[in-house]
């Protein structure tokens, strides 16, 4: 009967009496040391005026922390527009508001840049660009942009990922002209941010 591999393997090892004079021991196999590599954290950037922030910009959040270790929740500042909220108030309701989403291990962060998004992404070491889609016409106009920061790019990706079907249609524009019309907001945004609405309304009369 051929002998087993542990019986060939101790037939090698050289007699008790001689183990003080071996100086080293060196066994007939390899054991691989067991692969130890960290995966590189998966940042995206999700840009918007977020003016104000929606229960649709949420869900978008909430869903790309399921692809994303990080999400810098970016605001675009634009000096020629007289937004609704400063950039001050809409960073200090975004970071109130993304305590109460559900988010798991991905990290969340409020940030605002100007200038061409790909740069800002380059120098946040994104990996891509996370973006909404409520409808056709979106995808039309936010095609064209991916397509351009690709050209500009091409190192960053851009991830289309369309909100739950009750807030297809919610955006921040639209929000502000209800409001502005004494329409109700509830369910549309998060209650901290229909009460800070309310304020600066008082505040401007």
């Amino acid at each position: 009967m051929a002998p087993t591999t542990a019986a060939v393997i101790f037939a090698a090892l050289p007699p008790a009496a001689n183990f003080a004079k071996t100086k080293k021991l060196h066994l007939p196999f390899t054991i691989p040391a067991a692969p130890f590599n960290i995966p590189p954290m998966r940042r995206a950037i999700y840009p918007g005026s977020f003016d104000p922030v929606t229960n649709g910009h949420l869900d978008i959040i909430e869903r790309g922390c399921k692809l994303f270790d990080e999400i810098i929740i970016a605001i675009l500042v634009h000096p020629e527009k007289k937004p609704f909220f400063t950039i001050d108030e809409r960073r200090q309701m975004l970071t109130e508001v993304l305590k109460d989403i559900q988010h798991g291990n991905c990290v969340l962060r409020v940030d605002d840049f100007q200038g061409l998004l790909v740069h800002y992404a380059v120098r946040q070491q994104a990996h891509a660009i996370v973006r909404g889609i409520r409808a056709i016409s979106d995808y039309e106009y936010e095609l064209q942009m991916a397509l351009m920061n690709r050209r500009l790019e091409p190192s960053i990706e851009t991830v289309f990922m369309m909100p739950a079907e009750k807030f297809s249609y919610v955006s921040s524009r639209l929000v502000k002209e209800v409001f502005q019309l004494g329409g109700v907001l509830d369910g549309l945004v998060p209650a901290a941010v229909q009460q800070r609405m309310k304020q600066k309304l008082t505040e401007g009369k």
